[in-house]
């Protein structure tokens, strides 16, 4: 692993929260079939009302950002370079194979989230520590 961390990177989705356009859809149907009628907009202002969004306005960062999505390492080094470091300072929190793939070809640390719905073994590898309860973070992330 790596000595000082400065930046550590999260998946959003299956990590982070549920925020992919696809899980919004999602939302918004089960919703409807449950008689909780919400649109879009009304699923991603709840995401803002969490409390989480404020810290991470503006450190948000997609693959419609970057001409390559996973597992080529082009979000990732984006998001480094957006945020003024150097991918050897970076650690990335994925939960699946690509997520993994992309972390390591942009020289970075991974964390491989096996906790959801990707085998352990799917994520295991060079510059990877695989763990499955997200209380185990923080000890990771002071290990790296």
């Amino acid at each position: 692993m790596i000595n000082p961390i400065e930046l550590v990177i999260f998946d959003c989705d299956g990590v982070l929260i549920d925020s992919e356009r696809l899980a919004v859809r999602l939302h918004v149907t089960v919703g409807a079939e449950l008689g909780w009628p919400l649109t879009e907009a009304e699923v991603i202002e709840k995401f803002g009302r969490t409390g989480i969004y404020r810290y991470f306005e503006g450190r948000v960062f997609s693959a419609g950002e970057v001409a390559r999505g996973k597992p080529a390492p082009d979000l990732f080094l984006h998001a480094a370079r957006r945020m003024g470091v150097h991918p050897s300072a970076c650690v990335v929190v994925e939960d699946s194979k690509y997520g993994v793939q992309a972390a390591r070809a942009a020289g970075m640390c991974a964390l491989g989230y096996a906790g959801g719905l990707t085998p352990a073994r799917w994520l295991e590898g060079p510059n990877t520590s695989v763990f499955d309860d997200m209380r185990e973070l923080p000890r990771l992330l002071a290990g790296a």
